[in-house]
């Protein structure tokens, strides 16, 4: 009856057995629905990711789900807010179609302070790069985010980088974590790195972004595909903010070729993230897209984080997270 509401019929049948009796627990309710306890805890996992289900403020063990009213009304609230926020990014693109359309025979002189521009294309971008490339004179910041890079995208950045650092320009560039793990793309970091730039990773990266000379900036119009367009930025507010952003994320990132660091916990920053992300709810396919890595990948590291917390699920995998503070540390 909720399968509207991404609700399949085993979880509803616990959410309401946990409604009709909330003293229960684990065991009780897998008896009455004739379910095993691994089952129940599987139901609780999707249910917490709905927020239907919490854990009782007097006890963090007691699990004890949301009032209807609240829970059910607040997906169908998140339901319509994505039916708008869809219709919203089809309106955006449509006026940024027209304005690329308007503005196309226009000159654009990269940073005389236009503002906002949007290039459309991936071989748009790489022109307008190259252009941005010859007027750099000290510094050239990137996020460069989606995992390992592609051949095709390494052997074409190659000469624009040497060109840049041949003639000083001091360079720095945070990929994500997952990069560690496949080898072309370390070479292609370490090969960076011998030339004379900075490279760093990071467990997440918000978006594509390039920054020249504090002046000017590309951003990727869609963060899960970068090869749509870009969106020019020379707004001097704007800017500072996005500079902040890579400086923050940068002091935090680990250079390539150290061992990542382990916090207190003893996980790393990405199965903290992992572990963040997990709590929030988040899908295995979400949690892959934030890290750079295949789904597969994602299950591997769950797996790990439920034997490291001594947990049979991800929903009990989060209760002991939070009774030893580890999400408050990947948090904030």
């Amino acid at each position: 009856m909720l399968s509207g509401l991404g609700i399949d019929s085993v979880t509803e049948a616990v959410y309401r057995t946990i409604l009709a009796r909330p003293d229960g627990d684990v065991a009780d309710w897998a008896t009455e629905l004739n379910l095993s306890e691994r089952e129940v805890r599987e139901a609780l996992d999707r249910l917490s990711g709905l927020a239907l289900v919490r854990h009782s403020a007097a006890d963090q063990v007691q699990v004890r789900a949301v009032n209807p009213l609240l829970g059910l009304e607040a997906l169908l609230a998140r339901q319509q807010a994505e039916l708008a926020a869809h219709q919203q990014h089809v309106e955006a693109s449509r006026a940024a179609a027209a304005d690329v359309i308007a503005q196309y025979a226009q000159q654009y002189a990269p940073g005389a302070g236009s503002g906002f521009r949007y290039l459309a294309g991936i071989d748009t971008i790489r022109e307008h790069l190259e252009i941005l490339n010859s007027q750099v004179e000290q510094e050239f910041l990137t996020f460069a985010p989606g995992g390992p890079q592609t051949p095709e995208n390494m052997a074409a950045s190659r000469p624009l980088n040497l060109r840049l650092l041949n003639r000083g320009i001091r360079m720095r560039t945070v990929y994500l974590d997952s990069i560690r793990r496949d080898q072309a793309t370390v070479e292609h970091a370490e090969w960076l790195t011998a030339q004379g730039a900075e490279v760093r990773t990071a467990p997440t990266l918000p978006n594509r972004l390039i920054v020249i000379d504090r002046k000017v900036a590309l951003i990727a119009a869609d963060s899960q595909n970068t090869g749509t367009g870009a969106l020019v930025i020379d707004n001097p507010g704007t800017i500072t903010l996005l500079c902040a952003l890579f400086e923050s994320t940068w002091q935090s990132s680990q250079p390539v070729g150290t061992r990542p660091e382990r916090s207190p916990s003893g996980l790393t920053k990405q199965q903290g993230e992992v572990l963040r992300l997990m709590a929030k709810g988040c899908t295995d396919e979400a949690i892959a897209h934030h890290l750079g890595v295949s789904s597969r990948t994602v299950r591997r590291i769950a797996a790990t984080l439920l034997v490291h917390l001594d947990a049979q699920s991800r929903f009990q995998a989060g209760a002991h997270a939070a009774q030893r503070g580890y999400l408050k540390t990947h948090s904030d």
